[in-house]
């Protein structure tokens, strides 16, 4: 049986980072491939900081959900060498998802998430993400390690239309394809089983809120709108103070099956709702450099013709809706192209 090592960025506080790394290993492993994920970290010490004890729930439900992930016994670090037996034991190295290539994260990028350690002919990207929708700098040292890198990947798959252009400004590719994110490829039936109902739930009606970036008085004011003409709670994952902070990837799961909308800036909310059939209302992030990553959103919508789930001023009685039999019509044909790109990457 053929290996695959699964380099992809490595957080132990990121709902949709271990989703995916979860999903891309049964991806491959119904591909009939071994595969294991090798941890891809920048500094030694680069840990969340525990700061009380919902800090410490939180954490301990993500080593917990990490137990569903075989896990390389060796680390790949930014700035330290290369165990020599991730040059010499992997038949593939899988880059990606999540934002493996973006080359803004200056504690964590660099030429290994490019899998530069091997060999071209050993190297395949799963819907990796820039996370932006911008190249390097012309002529920088960035600009070339990208450049290089991408130039010396076999098969190329990215999961934003911004990703395939960065791609095509840096190298001149014309053989990148867009894909689905990796979460997409299993099915509600099997992300039921890694789900867990959070203990703290005490309601089964309820808005999901969850947020990246900051949220403006006219949101919260809508969102309680809605939530007091449906009789909801509005439960708050995003939000350091707030009771549900301490939820885990299994945890995140289901509440993003059962609530009554999910209200997000988040890629991954927007995912899990369109796999769970869950009604949920897009908000462009506000704050800092997290508006120039909506391309990834963007494309998904685009994808599933899902635009009129960006929130324009009022949650109206369309976006409640729960029918998604065009949606999942579309990701069936979207799943067909994900298996046609990972079987000739892997001939």
């Amino acid at each position: 049986m053929k290996k695959a090592g699964i380099v992809t960025l490595f957080g132990e506080y990121n709902f949709g980072n271990r989703l995916q790394n979860y999903a891309v290993q049964q991806v491959l492993r119904n591909k009939g491939l071994e595969a294991e994920t090798i941890k891809y970290i920048g500094l030694e010490d680069d840990v969340p900081v525990i700061r009380n004890e919902k800090d410490e729930s939180r954490l301990k439900k993500f080593k917990k959900f990490n137990e569903n992930i075989e896990f390389a016994d060796e680390i790949l670090y930014k700035e330290h060498e290369v165990p020599e037996r991730f040059k010499r034991d992997y038949d593939y190295i899988v880059l990606g998802s999540d934002q493996i290539w973006n080359f803004t994260f200056d504690k964590i990028f660099s030429d290994k998430a490019l899998g530069t350690f091997v060999p071209k002919e050993k190297r395949v990207s799963f819907s990796a993400s820039f996370g932006i929708d911008y190249a390097p700098e012309e002529g920088s040292n960035l600009y070339e390690l990208c450049k290089n890198g991408l130039n010396n990947i076999k098969s190329i798959s990215v999961r934003e239309s911004a990703g395939k252009e960065i791609v095509g400004k840096l190298t001149g590719r014309d053989d990148v394809e867009v894909l689905i994110d990796p979460t997409m490829m299993l099915d509600k039936s099997e992300w039921e089983k890694v789900m867990k109902k959070p203990e703290s739930l005490k309601t089964d009606k309820y808005i999901l809120k969850s947020f990246l970036g900051d949220v403006s008085n006219d949101v919260w004011k809508e969102l309680k709108r809605v939530a007091q003409e449906n009789e909801c709670e509005i439960i708050d994952i995003s939000d350091k103070d707030s009771p549900y902070y301490d939820m885990g990837p299994a945890e995140f799961l289901y509440l993003e099956k059962n609530a009554f909308l999910v209200a997000t800036d988040s890629f991954h909310s927007c995912v899990f709702s369109i796999i769970f059939s869950t009604p949920f209302i897009v908000f462009e992030r506000e704050g800092g450099n997290l508006q120039s990553m909506y391309s990834r959103i963007e494309t998904l919508l685009e994808t599933f013709e899902m635009k009129n789930r960006v929130f324009n001023k009022k949650i109206t009685a369309d976006i409640l809706d729960n029918d998604y039999s065009k949606a999942h019509e579309i990701l069936q044909k979207e799943q067909t192209r994900v298996n046609n790109f990972l079987d000739t990457a892997f001939e």
